[in-house]
């Protein structure tokens, strides 16, 4: 069974940078496909970004992308999302999420979710 742990989160002001990072234990890391989705207040929780299992192959929302980045160390069972020019729609709880198969683009196609971390993006 895998489990995720997210770190990395924090309050910060718009127009920064900050890189999320997910630790995986208790599985092989490389045979899922990983992704982060993310869930404002009073909102559904949405995708954000997904890689495949290499990392190679990558796929965005159209709301983050050119400004936030999915990869991975597979040496290290851990993905990243970094991510720039942060504004203020980014707040939300941001969830680490791994799955069968890419793109991991639909929470019904998740396997194992982390416990989220909260990024607060100020104006």
């Amino acid at each position: 069974q895998v489990q995720l742990v997210e770190s990395g989160g924090g309050l910060v002001q718009a127009g920064v940078s900050l890189r999320l990072s997910c630790a995986a234990t208790g599985g092989i890391f490389s045979t899922y496909a990983m992704g982060w989705f993310r869930q404002a207040p009073g909102k559904e929780r949405e995708f954000v970004a997904t890689c495949s299992r290499s990392g190679i192959s990558t796929y965005y929302a159209d709301s983050v992308k050119g400004r936030f980045t999915i990869s991975r160390d597979n040496a290290k069972n851990t993905v990243y999302l970094q991510m720039n020019n942060l504004k203020p729609e980014d707040t939300a709880v941001y969830y680490c999420a791994a799955g069968p198969s890419f793109p991991l683009s639909r929470s019904n196609y998740v396997q194992h979710w982390g416990q989220g971390t909260q990024v607060s993006v100020s104006s």
